[in-house]
Order: structure tokens, then sequence, then C-alpha cells
């Protein structure tokens, strides 16, 4: 993918207000932790995440993304009348139908021509709303379009707590502990054609791959039967998932640094989905990327999936970790596997 009239205008995020951290958690666990021989501690130890974030009661996703969508705009200097496209592309939705897009829409207040949809890829979401939405612009379809995603956790995190405690099992710990990294908040993502607007971040160009053999090593959600016939769960192989992930992270990074244009040197920054330590160290130790040019929150926002690396870019951004004229690379990667990479002069 290359795009020559794409900018990404403008983010916005939305932290959930209630901090939950993996002492807490583990306190909780007390009952497991024993029958397991755990010592406290190992939740932090194995992940590197000291805390978390989460929503309070009665918290819509439609209203965390449209809080997000309205700081994006502002930032963006973007008149919501030009929206043409608006993407709601998280993990967690209002409800299956209708589109969750539709209630941010409405609270938006955006024209009745615009193109309102949901999808979803697992984390990947707002990476892939980016893709379609820059399609639209580049095929001058549309002059701007907005990315939202709002993502919860404590009810699955509240379930495997359950769970655990009910049924303490090392097993049942080693395919659940994923879970109990998850975080909460609300991403926005506005971008818009470079020929009109005078700011922004110019979007490149990127690459997909998927290893799709591998979409058992992490699901998430009832059983198929509507309505389901069980509560939800979510199980993961991490260390499938870590090996596998890394692998074709390699290969897709190979063909964005040809597809970028940027060569063996690759970008100068770079911000990957905020999974934890572990994930951390081997995929920048396996593409070659020194620590310094990364910037990661997972320590203290957990991993709020779709949402996850927008918020953390927004946030480098702030910081000054982002500067203008880096060539700056999301690195992507969801359970199924896909893995998908942006290029991104900043």
């Amino acid at each position: 993918m290359r795009y020559r009239n794409v900018v990404l205008a403008g983010l916005g995020y939305e932290l959930a207000p209630h901090v939950l951290t993996s002492e807490d958690i583990e306190n909780r666990l007390s009952r497991a932790y024993a029958a397991m021989h755990l010592q406290q501690g190992q939740l932090a130890l194995l992940t590197g995440i000291e805390e978390r974030r989460f929503w309070g009661p009665g918290m819509t996703m439609h209203e965390g993304a449209a809080r997000a969508a309205e700081k994006a705009l502002e930032n963006a200097g973007i008149d919501r009348k030009t929206i043409g496209m608006l993407v709601y592309a998280g993990v967690c939705r209002d409800q299956l139908e209708p589109a969750t897009a539709c209630a941010v829409a409405h609270d938006l207040g955006l024209t009745p021509q615009t193109h309102v949809h949901d999808i979803s890829n697992a984390c990947l979401g707002v990476l892939n709303g980016m893709v379609h939405v820059a399609n639209a612009i580049e095929l001058d379809q549309i002059e701007a379009g907005l990315v939202v995603s709002c993502e919860t956790s404590k009810d699955i995190i509240d379930r495997v707590i359950d769970g655990l405690n009910a049924a303490p099992d090392m097993a049942l710990f080693r395919k659940t502990v994923a879970t109990l990294t998850g975080g909460s908040g609300a991403v926005a993502v506005a971008l818009a054609r470079a020929d009109r607007l005078r700011q922004g971040h110019r979007l490149i160009g990127g690459v997909i791959r998927n290893a799709v053999q591998w979409h058992r090593l992490c699901c998430w959600g009832p059983d198929t039967g509507f309505p389901a016939n069980q509560d939800h769960f979510m199980e993961t192989d991490s260390i499938g998932v870590l090996q596998n992930g890394v692998k074709l992270g390699v290969e897709t990074y190979r063909e964005f640094l040809e597809t970028s244009g940027w060569g063996p040197g690759g970008p100068d920054k770079v911000v990957c989905h905020q999974v934890g330590a572990a994930h951390q160290r081997a995929i920048l130790d396996a593409l070659g990327i020194s620590q310094e040019r990364e910037f990661s929150t997972f320590a203290h926002l957990g991993n709020i999936g779709t949402v996850s690396l927008p918020m953390t870019a927004a946030i480098a951004d702030e910081r000054g970790f982002l500067e203008a004229g880096d060539r700056v690379g999301f690195l992507g990667i969801g359970s199924g596997l896909n893995c998908l990479m942006l290029a991104i002069r900043w």
C-alpha cells in the first residue's frame, strides 16, 4: 500500500478513570494463589504491567469513542461536516446490531451523507480502519474520515478472577494470565486529504501479512450459539502467540522496509501494539530496533486492544517523543494472526 494524498490529521484519546493495579488483582486472587503456591508479585513480574484502568458502571462504548473523537477533531482542526466516513473498530461494541458507529455518529452530529459502519479484527482494528479511510481519501471518495474505538476489560477480568478462585489450576492460569493484562480506554484517529489540509503527518504506506493457521492461539467471546450457551471466556496461548507473532512480525517488517523506501535503517521511531514486557523485548530484538526508538505505555495502561497503539502514539506525540520529520512506524499485530505496519512521516 502506498499513499500520495493522505495525512494523519489528529489523534484524540480518553483515559478510563479508575486504576486497577496488579497488586489489587493478586489480592483478589489470594485464594487461588495459595492453592497454586504462587507468591505475590508474579503478575507484574510476568507481564511488566503494574496497573491498568477501567470505566465506571454504565459506561457505553459509543460514549467513550465520541469523547475521543471530539478531541481528535479539535486537534486536527477539521470541520465535522467534512467527515465522509466514520469507522468504529473496537473489539468491544455496545451490541451486535446496529453498528456502534451509528451511535458515535449521532453523538458527533455527523452529516447524513457520512459512511458509518463497524469493522473488527482483534487488536488491529484501528489500523485496519485507518487503511479503510485512507483508501477512500486516496480514491477521492471522501475529504476526511474518523476511526474510533473504545475497549473495556473489567468484566472479563472479573470473570477470570472468579473462575481461578473457584477452581485454582496452573493450566488455566497460564491460559488466562494474558486476560489479566487488559486495560480500558478510547481513541480516535482523524485522517484527511493532504492537499486540503496544511497540517498533519503524511501517511506514506504500509504492509499487511497474515499467518491465519494460528487463529486459535488467542480467542475471546462466548460460544458461537445465538443466544450463547456459556459466559464469555478468553484463552491465550501466550508462548505460541509470542513465537509465531514474532516470526510473522519479522516477515512483515522486511517487506515494510521495502515498501516505505526507508531502507535497512528503517524508522526513526516506532510505536508497537502494547502487550507486555516479554513481547516488547522479543519483537524489538527480532527487528533490530533499540528500545530508545520505541515508546511504550503498557506498564501503566495495560493492553487496551485496538486502542493501545494509537493511544500510545498520541501520548508519545504529547510528550515530544515524536518530532517533526521523524520517520515513524506503527507496528501492529493481532490475534488471527494478522500483522499490519504503517509508515508515517511525522
